[in-house]
């Protein structure tokens, strides 16, 4: 019998390229999400096909290897991923259903490598654990796709909790729930459709540049360096680059830092500031942004947005603006408005719900 899992994209609430950084992210899942349904089949054949992609994929299961290019790469690397780790998998029928929009920054991907993942554990009865989960999914678009995302977006569409942000430590992995009860506010996501290219230059450029920071500096992430040794650190890199990418991370990581305690203490009003103060960071120091991404952030605050940044690794995607509910729909025809003027395209929005994890559906 077939079975159905479900994994949810996600919004990174605050923490853009700290993950890869052994730094701190604070992601929550969202409504829009992947089912995969998964079945065996007898021919030692795999087959994945999707219902937005008009090509479907058939592979013999001990024939397929990284780098084909193909969309299809995200499901069959859970398998590679599997294999290497001594499953002797049957031949399989997948079959991808999504609404998480593509190339929003909404991490798409990791919802679809975690649904096929969960699925496939549940047919096959593995067993996996929750960390054994984790490295799959992250094996199968580190090493199979070759998108060098650093763990927060499996993590965020596996472990989290309905009416929670997901609060990570990227160097243990280990994770807690927040509560995010928003009350009379509402997180707006703006989809620019400025599409946003995880496995390009500029995202590795980034990488390799906070690793050679980290290296000059003599620490193994730049996490290592705090708020209070940042403009010491500053001085002993000999880069104008590596300095702006560092005071990025390192001013971010206090920012999640920040944004958590006011979750706590249920201080909603001062999120918007530092979802702000994020943006800023990102589009001087870390350079990630883009006109319709500024144009977006700049739209929301003309209009009394408490605050608004752009979402995911960048150049493209998607903007969050957190308003009040009863001014929503007026932010969101500021962003229109502005957009227009401007010659982009027309924007999507939806307000964000913080959601639940991956989970299984009835077949």
């Amino acid at each position: 019998m077939p079975v159905r899992w479900r994994a949810p994209g996600r919004v990174n609430l605050i923490g853009e390229h700290t993950d890869y950084n052994d730094g701190f992210v604070l992601p929550f899942a969202i409504e829009q999400g992947t089912t995969a349904t998964v079945d065996t089949r007898t021919d030692g054949r795999v087959a994945v096909a999707s219902t937005q992609r008009p090509e479907p994929v058939e592979v013999a299961v001990d024939t397929f290897r990284p780098g084909t290019g193909s969309w299809a790469d995200y499901a069959l690397g859970v398998l590679w991923a599997l294999r290497r780790r001594g499953v002797d998998l049957p031949g399989l029928t997948i079959s991808i259903d999504s609404d998480v929009p593509v190339g929003s920054g909404l991490s798409s991907s990791a919802a679809l490598v975690c649904s096929v993942a969960t699925a496939v554990d549940a047919l096959l009865g593995l067993e996996l654990s929750a960390d054994d989960l984790l490295a799959v999914t992250r094996s199968a678009e580190n090493d199979f796709v070759g998108a060098p995302t650093g763990g927060m977006d499996q993590l965020a569409s596996l472990r989290s909790e309905a009416g929670h942000a997901l609060f990570c430590d990227m160097r243990t992995l280990a994770t807690e729930q927040v509560p995010f009860d928003l009350g009379d506010l509402t997180l707006l996501v703006i989809d620019t459709r400025a599409e946003h290219r995880h496995a390009d230059g500029e995202y590795r450029r980034r990488r390799e540049g906070c690793e050679r920071a980290a290296r000059q500096l003599g620490v193994p992430a730049l996490r290592d360096i705090d708020a209070a040794g940042l403009q010491s650190a500053l001085a002993r890199l000999d880069d104008d680059e590596l300095r702006r990418f560092t005071r990025h991370i390192v001013t971010e990581n206090e920012r999640v830092l920040q944004t958590v305690a006011a979750l706590r203490a249920g201080e909603l009003a001062e999120l918007g500031p530092l979802l702000t103060a994020s943006h800023v960071s990102m589009r001087d120091d870390f350079r990630i942004t883009g006109p319709e991404l500024d144009c977006a952030v700049d739209a929301l605050l003309g209009v009394g947005a408490l605050g608004a940044r752009m979402t995911g690794g960048g150049f493209g995607g998607c903007v969050i603006g957190l308003v009040e509910t009863r001014t929503a729909d007026t932010a969101l025809a500021a962003v229109q408005t502005a957009f227009a003027d401007r010659a982009f395209g027309s924007p999507q929005a939806f307000a964000a719900v913080p959601s639940g994890g991956a989970h299984r559906l009835a077949s």
